[in-house]
């Protein structure tokens, strides 16, 4: 165990916000700073696997999961006709020992927030600091902050650590690769929002349609009301060239005018998509990007973690989890080694490789991929399944994903450390 005595996380989100309860559980005192003046409950869906729900559950949050999410029973690929492709269990109905939850990501992040005001202390998060520079000496790491409003300087602070978790954005990443650049636009764009509507197929299932020109993915992120209807997010994605361009606010609101006549026609007898668009009351619109791996995330006292990290394309679930299992691995490291340097070495074995992967085969649709093949082998449709992709096939592709992110069951199942 190492004899750190203080920590300073950059950034509030679901990675920092869990890497701080960690921290607290080794008897850490920990202080987050993040950039807004108030955090609040935006976003929409996100979905956390089975490893990463470990996580939280040894961190105590399985009463609130079940709570605020909804358990996931299936993951269903269609083709742009609606024709089914293939369809898994997922969570406890594949047999994990642990659930997996459709959630919606402000309410996952408030209530993680209020879980380390409570155990840590109401000012453990500082809100309206924006991270401006750091430097770091043997004693530890002194960050200075401003506000990002007035760029005012907001005071500074030393601790023996600090975690940088602040975002595909991030300034401590922006520190150690300076010439890195902007995020790179993966040449899509993502329209993101939710509607009240009566859940379908399961009621608890995930579902993916089209390919990767134009696709659509909806699942629900709250029980049924008392009316029959919960809400359900959803995103629709098509191929925009040079879509990057005058894209500087990454969580706009969109015109559903810009997206909606593609996915006209998209009404079956088990979904209405058209009309899930339409009775939207907000859409934000997002550009698919991601950044290039890099070679170090540790440097000395100070380290990487989450989209600061590996940020990655939306696909396959893995945003939020891998930022989890990034915070369990660091808190494992910490345990295991005597100085602060060489547990941030070890987190950096234990991590950088694996989400590396993840982030290249996302870049290759991950196991969406399926929808692609048949595109390209049956773009009128199919009267047989099996006549355009094999159930083998299908099966491969499924099982090869589980295993680059960390989920195959009978692993996770058999293993007391999930970033192991």
């Amino acid at each position: 165990m190492t004899n750190l005595k203080s920590a300073m996380i950059i950034g509030a989100g679901i990675g920092g916000l869990v890497t701080a309860l960690q921290l607290d559980r080794l008897g850490i005192k920990v202080q987050v700073f993040e950039s807004v003046d108030e955090i609040r409950a935006l976003g929409v869906g996100i979905n956390l696997l089975p490893h990463s729900v470990k996580v939280l559950t040894e961190l105590g949050f399985a009463d609130e999961l079940d709570r605020e999410g909804v358990r996931t029973a299936e993951l269903v690929y269609y083709n742009k006709f609606g024709q089914l492709i293939w369809q898994e269990p997922r969570g406890l109905d594949a047999g994990y020992q642990w659930p997996q939850y459709s959630i919606h990501r402000g309410k996952l992040q408030l209530l993680l927030l209020q879980e380390v005001r409570r155990r840590l202390g109401e000012h453990a998060v500082q809100t309206g600091h924006h991270l401006s520079t750091f430097e770091e000496n043997a004693d530890g790491v002194t960050a200075h902050f401003v506000s990002r409003k007035t760029g005012q300087a907001v005071g500074s602070y030393k601790a023996d650590m600090m975690i940088g978790a602040d975002g595909i954005h991030s300034v401590v990443r922006k520190t150690f690769y300076p010439d890195e650049g902007d995020p790179k636009y993966g040449g899509r764009i993502l329209w993101r929002g939710t509607t009240e509507a009566a859940p379908f197929l399961s009621g608890r299932s995930m579902i993916m349609m089209g390919h990767v020109d134009v696709k659509f993915v909806a699942y629900p992120i709250s029980a049924p009301n008392p009316q029959g209807e919960s809400t359900i997010n959803w995103i629709a994605e098509l191929t925009v060239p040079g879509g990057m361009r005058n894209r500087t606010d990454w969580n706009r609101r969109a015109n559903k005018e810009d997206f909606a006549p593609s996915f006209a026609n998209w009404k079956f007898d088990w979904i209405d998509v058209p009309r899930i668009i339409e009775e939207a009351e907000s859409v934000y619109e997002f550009p698919l990007v991601d950044k290039d791996p890099v070679k170090q995330w540790a440097f000395g006292r100070v380290a990487l973690l989450g989209d600061a990290a590996h940020p990655m394309y939306p696909i396959g679930s893995n945003g939020a989890s891998q930022a989890i299992l990034d915070s369990d691995a660091l808190s494992r490291s910490l345990q295991a080694n005597e100085s602060v340097e060489a547990a941030l070495k070890q987190y950096e074995a234990l991590r950088l490789e694996k989400t590396a992967s993840i982030v290249l085969s996302n870049r290759e649709n991950g196991p969406e991929i399926v929808m692609q093949i048949v595109e390209e082998r049956a773009p009128n449709g199919f009267a047989n399944l099996h006549d355009v992709i094999s159930r083998q096939e299908l099966e491969d592709i499924s099982a090869r994903y589980k295993k680059i992110a960390g989920f195959d069951r009978d692993t996770l199942n058999a293993v007391k450390d999930v970033t192991s």
